[in-house]
């Protein structure tokens, strides 16, 4: 049966069937193949794309700044200080101002209930840039990325280490519950992924004959793993928060250091959505030097990939 998106926005790959992520897979290594060979479709030709960014950004602000621009449409950057969204307007309001402005809308925010929002009012295709519950165009180039390096990804073992119940994780969870994989999390039990998730995670693995696994022990737990992924023990808006220092303490022997990685027995590849905390080993946190410049370290494939995959939504959902 022909997948057809049009029309449909992307808050989170749980409103995704396998093969509407699979087709967006497809299209994004197409998209990556043709800029590689200077070909430009153009199929968002005379399109407004309005990006609205409460959190500042390298990598999604790029990607989707250049997407516009390799496919004909026009982006315009909203920063939280540009627009009266949640101050002087309320979210429905704003959502049906740039409705009639703009072909689609991204927002790169705090609250999941924002975008939903958008989304309910705006009239056209809205898509998360991440939010504090998930960031689902990261998932989708991590996705790509490990089958460019490791082949189809049903079947895959993928272990997050760190902080298993930010936004990063619960998108990596999501997805690799709906593609068949097997997505371990090694954390400290305070930060698993939160109780309703699991639950998600448990129906719809019965369907795809994906797995979750939940494991405290960081060497245990990357045994056999094809990729390794990490993330900040931090994010964006969380650095005043009480008990940071504390979390950090705990999250200590999550590190991604050489002996961590040889605990895997495999060749196994190395994940980071970037930003990254690595230096000369000294001041590491979730990663050291060592790992992040190695032959393992697929990151800069993975932050090239933020660009293809957003360019296949963008496309799959407005041309």
């Amino acid at each position: 049966m022909p997948v057809n998106l049009h029309g449909r926005s992307l808050l989170t790959l749980k409103d995704f069937a396998p093969e509407e992520i699979r087709y967006l897979l497809d299209l994004a290594a197409d998209y990556k193949r043709l800029k590689r060979a200077g070909v430009y479709p153009q199929r968002l030709k005379h399109k407004n794309i309005a990006l609205i960014f409460e959190k500042p950004s390298t990598r999604t602000r790029c990607a989707f700044v250049t997407a516009c621009y390799d496919e004909g449409a026009h982006p315009e950057y909203l920063g939280k200080n540009d627009i009266q969204m949640g101050k002087k307007e309320s979210i429905p309001d704003t959502a049906r101002v740039l409705g009639r402005m703009f072909d689609g809308i991204e927002f790169r925010g705090f609250s999941q209930t924002v975008v939903e929002q958008l989304a309910q009012w705006a009239g056209v295709p809205v898509w998360n840039g991440l939010t504090d519950a998930d960031h689902p165009t990261q998932a989708l180039a991590d996705l790509l990325t490990i089958e460019e390096q490791l082949g189809p990804v049903r079947g895959k073992k993928l272990v997050y280490v760190g902080d298993g119940r930010n936004n990063v994780s619960n998108a990596l969870l999501i997805a690799s519950m709906k593609m068949g994989m097997h997505y371990t999390v090694s954390a400290p039990e305070s930060l698993m992924p939160a109780k309703e998730l699991q639950v998600w995670a448990a129906g719809v693995a019965r369907q795809t004959d994906a797995v979750l696994q939940l494991e405290r022990n960081p060497h245990v737990a990357v045994r056999d793993a094809d990729a390794i992924y990490t993330d900040v023990w931090v994010s964006m808006g969380e650095e005043s928060q009480p008990g940071i220092r504390e979390r950090i303490e705990s999250l200590r022997p999550y590190q991604v250091n050489g002996k961590l990685m040889a605990a895997t027995a495999r060749a196994t590849i190395f994940l980071h959505c970037l930003p990254a905390h690595h230096s000369d080993g000294v001041h590491d946190l979730e990663v050291t030097e060592e790992v992040f410049e190695s032959a393992a370290s697929k990151v800069f494939d993975e932050a090239e990939n933020r660009l293809h995959t957003i360019k296949a939504v963008m496309a799959a959902t407005l041309a």
